[in-house]
């Protein structure tokens, strides 16, 4: 399942408004070896799923096979046939699932065609692991919303931009390379039109070759400014979308995009935020201070009136990247 995960992994990004998803064809014992296991990944719209291209991979051995594939296979017609029906016609014996597919036209019902056809099928082989990799697919088909990556790069104390508005470089290198590579992850890149009035942001992923998240020019998220779009703006093209961040993230939802990465300034920070809409955060934080109260910090607008509002989540991971510490949080769930 681990090579499954690592093989949906190459292409997220990539697969909007379907789900990343990574398979491997284990051929019977007397068939192959582990050398020749075969794998496969979700293609771009209208190519073919992640099963059916580690099937053809396979031919002939995947007979009597074990097919691994992170997310339930599909049972219904949409882009392209059924992946339940590539699964048997191709003599597959037994077939392992990360997780479900909550997607109403799915939610067991590929499982259940192949048990009913003979097929062994086990569930929820790393379903932690698969479950947080398809995490804003999931998210998605759920809510119809896209999952909300929130993007921050601040000083030890909290601030984003000097008094004149200068922010260029806070972070170092390393911590740009990982911030474009969320950008990459990302079906689109979302600033307000104020961020794009002092920055002049282009928004997109550069990164180089050789980077398994570099994304060619055909490749880019798409980017959404929350206001007007300047003429002659760097972003352009862009999408221009208004409203509450609540219906930004229904049409965006409703185009199919499954992730989507705020980025700024601190008002849409603080909008989205306290509208609890972020599903995780991302900061970078540079060792450097402004030293006083007349910087910018992370969000502006009134945050809660006493410190049992106080805002609280789950650290899930604290990275060094270079200078910089990376730390990603997620809302808590529960009582705190």
């Amino acid at each position: 399942m681990q090579r499954a995960v690592d093989a949906a992994e190459r292409v997220r990004g990539r697969t909007a408004p379907n789900p990343w998803v990574g398979a491997v064809v284990v051929p019977p014992a007397g068939a192959g070896t582990p050398s020749m296991w075969f794998t496969g990944a979700t293609e771009p719209p209208g190519g073919p799923h992640a099963e059916v291209t580690a099937l053809a991979a396979a031919g002939e051995r995947a007979r009597g096979a074990t097919l691994y594939v992170t997310l339930e296979p599909c049972s219904h017609h949409g882009r392209t046939p059924p992946c339940v029906d590539a699964v048997l016609a191709a003599g597959v014996a037994r077939v392992v699932v990360g997780v479900t597919d909550p997607d109403p036209r799915v939610d067991g019902r590929g499982m259940a065609r192949l048990r009913e056809a003979g097929v062994e099928v086990e569930l929820g082989v790393s379903a932690d692991v698969v479950t947080e990799q398809l995490a804003a697919y999931l998210a998605h088909r759920r809510t119809g919303r896209p999952w909300v990556v929130l993007k921050l790069a601040a000083t030890l104390d909290g601030r984003i931009a000097a008094p004149d508005g200068s922010s260029r470089w806070i972070t170092g290198q390393a911590a740009r390379l990982d911030a474009h590579r969320l950008r990459a992850v990302s079906d689109a890149v979302v600033v307000g039109a104020g961020t794009v009035r002092s920055d002049d942001p282009t928004l997109t992923v550069r990164l180089p070759e050789g980077d398994p998240y570099f994304r060619a020019a055909e490749e880019q998220p798409v980017r959404v400014v929350l206001g007007a779009v300047p003429d002659g703006a760097a972003v352009a093209p862009a999408v221009s979308l208004s409203g509450t961040p609540e219906d930004v993230l229904d049409e965006l939802g409703g185009r199919g995009m499954l992730q989507v990465l705020v980025e700024g300034g601190a008002r849409v920070a603080h909008d989205f935020h306290v509208r609890g809409l972020v599903d995780r955060y991302v900061l970078y934080l540079a060792p450097a201070l402004f030293g006083g109260d007349d910087a910018r910090p992370l969000f502006t607008g009134p945050g809660v009136a006493t410190i049992t509002d106080l805002w609280r989540g789950e650290v899930r991971s604290v990275t060094s990247l270079g200078g910089d510490i990376r730390v990603e949080l997620a809302p808590s769930v529960g009582p705190t």
